[in-house]
């Protein structure tokens, strides 16, 4: 989807580019990432999963965002040849919410998934005003670790956790589950208020079951498409596109 997105904005600028879609085993990512560098007229480069987390080390600077969420999804040349990571996935996440009418400022966020998109949109929602985050994911060491990044910024308002907070004004998916038809919920729908949002950031299928489940229930509910699409006016600054 992005670079279907990516070129039409370049064709629409009239801007002599184009991106190009590259499928790269995790443990080639280095060597990959570094050949791209050195191809001279290649000056930006968009990261997806899985390698949002390991890209970061092929920055040479980082945006704050990019820093204290450990994950990049945009790299790009400078002219002194160093090359720039930020991770827009939260900030495209927290308009996409805006724009639907969603407040986000003063809500209770509960985040399942603490990965390559998880760990933006946790740092986003902080940035944006949320009261509380409440981080569970399967690798119980990693949410801990990134609830203690948050905490220095944000005290008392980040925890690792185990369950869903039933409290949740909002509650993200940032996990795979849901790319596929026979993929068990991430989590359970059972005991959250009635006014809660479901968010899922996978964008295909456009309505996962988690998505239509919480719909069922006459729940809220956000889906993925608006987390890439507000991104583009982003990476539009990010790249310097006229």
């Amino acid at each position: 989807m992005a670079p279907a997105m990516m070129n039409r904005l370049f064709a629409e600028s009239r801007v002599d580019a184009v991106m190009i879609p590259v499928e790269v085993f995790s443990s080639d990512l280095a060597v990959v990432v570094g050949g791209l560098k050195r191809i001279a007229n290649l000056d930006g480069i968009l990261v997806t999963v899985p390698h949002k987390l390991a890209a970061c080390s092929q920055a040479d600077r980082l945006s704050h965002a990019a820093r204290l969420a450990g994950s990049v999804n945009a790299l790009r040349r400078e002219a002194d040849g160093m090359w720039s990571g930020d991770n827009f996935d939260g900030e495209g996440f927290v308009r996409g919410l805006l724009r639907a009418g969603r407040a986000v400022a003063g809500k209770r966020f509960a985040l399942v998934g603490a990965g390559g998109a998880g760990v933006s949109i946790a740092v986003a929602v902080l940035q944006a005003g949320a009261s509380a985050l409440s981080i569970v994911d399967t690798d119980p060491p990693r949410a801990v670790a990134l609830a203690g990044r948050l905490a220095a910024h944000w005290p008392g308002r980040a925890q690792a956790a185990e369950i869903l907070d039933p409290a949740s004004d909002v509650v993200v998916n940032a996990t795979p589950l849901g790319l596929r038809a026979d993929d068990p919920l991430p989590f359970g729908l059972d005991g959250l208020p009635q006014h809660a949002v479901i968010a899922d950031i996978i964008m295909k299928p456009a309505e996962t079951r988690l998505l239509r489940e919480a719909a069922a229930r006459g729940l809220g509910t956000h889906p993925g498409l608006p987390m890439l699409s507000e991104q583009i006016p982003l990476y539009r600054e990010f790249f310097r596109i006229p």
